[in-house]
C-alpha cells in the first residue's frame, strides 16, 4: 500500500528535524578549535576590526593561504548577531544544510521521493560528512558549492534542458572557486555527459550548438569576478608591495604550484581508497553490493547513474595525482556517491546480511562507548593521562567526559533493543545520539583546553589588566582568545626571530611579558623565573616576565632545529 500524503510530509519532516538537531547542536557552546577555526576566524574578526575586507590578515601578516569567501561569510553574519561562537559556525551549518538539499531534491527528480530521503539520510550519517559539517573549515562550504553546481548542471543535462540551471551551475561553481581554488571541479560532470550525448544515451544532451550554452562560462567568470577583479585591480594599483607578493602567492603558488608541486601532507597515490573505506562509512558498508549493481545499470546506458559516478571518479583521479593529500579533499564528491547509491538502498537493506551487519555496527558502537566511559571513569590509566598531559583536562573535565562516554554508550544500546527488527534506524539513531551529546556535553567539558580560551585567561589573570602581552611561536587561537589587544612579531617569521623581536620589545617599556610555546624557548631565558601558562592542543606555553631575559637571544643550532621543526608541523591544509 503506497504511503499517504500525511506520512510523506512526515517522513520529510523528521529527516529535516533531524538533520537541524544534529548539525545545529552544540551552536554557541564552544569557540573555534585547531585545525584552521580559529585561523579563519581570527582573519575573519581583523576583517570587521580593520574594515579592510579585500586583503585578510593574520595579525600583522596578510593571510594569502586561502581566498576569503569563508572569511566575509563569518565576519557577516556576525555584523548580523554579534556573537562570535554563532557567526564562525553558521557557514557550515548552512552549507552543510544546502549540500543536503541539493542531494534529496535532485534523488527525488531523478528517481522518487523516497530516493531522495534515503541519499539525504547516507549523507547526513557518513561520517566525514557530519564531522566537517561541525566544524568551521572551508570544504563544507566549497562542497556546498561544488554540490549546487552538480545540481544545477544535472538539472539541465539530464532533466532540461533547463537553462536558468545551468547558469546557475556554473555560478555556483565560480562561487567554489573564489572559496577554495578546486571548486571547478565540479564543470568535470561535462566531460561524461559529452561522452554519453556522443555515444547517443537517453536523457542526456549537452546542447553545445544553443548560443545559451555560453551563459554558463559567462556566469562563472562572473562569480569568480566578484573577487579576483577587486583584488587584483588594488593590488595592481597600489605600489605596496605586500599586496602584490599576496595576489602572487594566492593566485600562483596557493593553486597550481600547491596542486603541481606539494609540499605538504605527502600520501601514496591510493591514499584516498582508505579514506573512503573508513570515512565514508556506514554508506560506504554498502558499495561491495553497490559496484556490480551500478555496472548492471551503466550496461543499461542509465545516465543518471553514469554522470555522478564518473564525476566521481575523476574528482578521484584529480586528487590523486599530486603528491598533497588529505582527507577532506575527496569530501566534494560524497553527496554524489549517496546520490546514486540511494536508488539501491531500499532493496539492499531488506536483505538479511545488511541487517546483521547494521545492527553489529551499532551494537559495536555502544560496547565502545561504554568500555571508554568505564576506563576513563577511574581517572587514572593511559587514556586519563593522555587527555591531562595533551589536553590539559582536569580531575572534573576526566569525570564529566567519563559519564557522557557512558551516557552515549547506554543510548546506543537501548537504540539497539528498541530498533532490533529496523536495523537502520538503530543505527542511525545511535549516530544521531553520539553527535548530540558530544555537541552539548562535549564541547564545554573540551573548550578551554581546545580553544586555548583556558590558557588565555590563565595568562591574562596572572599578569594583569593592565599589562602588555607579546606574543611569540604563536597559533591563531593565543590571538583570538586573548583578553587584550596582543602583540605579535609575525607569524612565519621564524621563531628564533619572533623571540629576538619579542625581547626587544620587552625590554622598550616596564609592564611588558611575553607568551612563549615550549619549543621556542631559548638559554637566553632564566628558567627559574618563567611560568608555565597552561597546555592547550598538546602544546605547552610558558610566560616569560620582565627582565627574565638574561642575555642577547641567539639561538643554538639544537634550539633553531627543534624551532623549526616545531614550526614545521603547522595545522594548516
Amino acid at each position: 500500500m503506497p504511503p499517504t500524503s500525511d506520512a510523506r510530509r512526515r517522513d520529510t519532516w523528521l529527516f529535516w528535524i533531524t538533520a537541524l538537531l544534529v548539525l545545529g547542536a552544540g551552536l554557541g557552546l564552544r569557540d573555534p578549535w585547531p585545525a584552521d577555526e580559529p585561523r579563519f576566524a581570527l582573519v575573519a574578526r581583523q576583517m570587521v576590526e580593520s574594515g579592510d575586507w579585500l586583503f585578510p590578515h593574520r595579525g600583522i601578516e596578510l593571510y594569502s593561504d586561502k581566498p576569503p569567501m569563508l572569511m566575509w561569510l563569518q565576519a557577516a553574519f556576525y555584523a548580523v548577531f554579534g556573537n562570535w561562537r554563532v557567526a564562525f559556525l553558521l557557514p557550515s551549518l548552512l552549507a552543510a544544510l544546502g549540500t543536503l538539499w541539493c542531494v534529496q531534491d535532485l534523488g527525488r527528480r531523478l528517481w522518487t521521493r523516497k530516493v531522495g530521503l534515503y541519499a539525504a539520510w547516507a549523507l547526513l550519517f557518513a561520517f566525514q560528512f557530519t564531522w566537517q559539517a561541525k566544524k568551521a573549515q572551508i570544504d563544507p562550504l566549497v562542497t556546498f558549492f561544488i554540490t549546487l553546481a552538480n545540481y544545477g548542471l544535472l538539472r539541465h543535462l539530464l532533466l532540461g534542458p533547463d537553462w536558468r540551471w545551468w547558469t546557475l551551475g556554473w555560478f555556483a561553481a565560480g562561487l567554489g572557486t573564489i572559496t577554495k581554488g578546486v571548486g571547478a571541479i565540479a564543470l568535470l560532470m561535462l566531460l561524461p555527459a559529452a561522452v554519453a550525448s556522443l555515444r547517443g544515451w537517453p536523457r542526456v544532451r549537452v546542447h553545445v550548438r544553443d548560443a545559451r550554452f555560453w551563459l554558463g562560462p559567462l556566469a562563472f567568470v562572473v562569480a569568480v569576478s566578484l573577487w579576483l577583479l577587486p583584488m587584483v585591480a588594488v593590488a595592481l594599483a597600489t605600489d605596496l608591495p605586500e599586496y602584490r607578493a599576496y595576489m602572487e602567492d594566492i593566485l600562483f603558488r596557493q593553486t597550481a604550484k600547491r596542486y603541481s608541486q606539494s609540499w605538504d601532507h605527502h600520501q601514496p597515490p591510493w591514499y584516498f581508497l582508505g579514506v573512503m573505506l573508513a570515512m565514508w562509512i556506514p554508506p560506504a558498508l554498502a558499495l561491495p553490493w553497490a559496484l556490480p549493481a551500478w555496472w548492471r545499470r551503466l550496461r543499461r546506458r542509465d545516465a543518471r547513474y553514469l554522470l555522478p559516478l564518473a564525476w566521481w571518479a575523476l574528482v578521484l583521479v584529480f586528487f590523486s595525482i599530486p603528491d598533497g593529500k588529505r582527507d577532506v579533499y575527496l569530501m566534494p564528491a560524497l553527496p554524489m556517491m549517496c546520490l546514486a547509491l540511494a536508488p539501491l538502498l531500499p532493496g539492499l537493506l531488506r536483505r538479511r546480511w545488511a541487517q546483521a551487519l547494521l545492527l553489529a555496527s551499532a551494537g559495536l558502537l555502544a560496547l565502545l562507548f561504554l568500555a571508554g566511559g568505564a576506563v576513563l571513569s577511574g581517572g587514572d590509566g593511559a587514556l586519563a593521562e593522555r587527555l591531562q598531559q595533551q589536553r590539559g583536562l582536569d580531575a572534573e573535565g576526566l569525570h564529566a567526559g567519563a559519564w557522557m562516554l557512558l551516557a552515549i554508550g547506554a543510548w546506543g544500546a537501548g537504540c539497539v533493543l528498541a530498533f532490533r527488527r529496523r536495523a537502520a534506524a538503530a543505527l542511525l539513531a545511535t549516530l544521531a545520539g553520539v553527535w548530540v551529546a558530544f555537541s552539548v556535553v562535549g564541547y564545554p567539558i573540551l573548550n578551554d583546553a581546545s580553544s586555548a580560551r583556558g590558557v588565555m585567561a590563565g595568562a591574562g589573570k596572572r599578569i594583569g589588566p593592565d599589562a602588555e602581552l607579546g606574543l611569540v611561536a604563536w597559533k591563531e587561537q593565543n590571538l583570538l582568545m586573548a583578553d587584550r589587544d596582543a602583540v605579535d612579531f609575525g607569524f612565519k617569521v621564524p621563531w628564533d626571530e619572533q623571540l629576538r623581536r619579542g625581547v626587544a620589545w620587552q625590554a622598550q617599556a616596564p609592564g611588558r611579558w611575553l607568551l612563549v610555546q615550549e619549543a621556542a624557548l631559548e638559554a637566553c631565558l632564566d628558567r627559574g623565573r618563567i611560568e608555565l601558562a597552561g597546555i592547550s592542543n598538546r602544546r605547552r606555553w610558558w610566560l616569560v616576565p620582565p627582565g627574565a631575559a638574561t642575555g642577547p637571544c641567539e639561538a643554538s643550532a639544537g634550539e633553531r632545529a627543534r624551532a623549526e621543526a616545531g614550526q614545521g608541523h603547522e595545522d594548516d591544509d
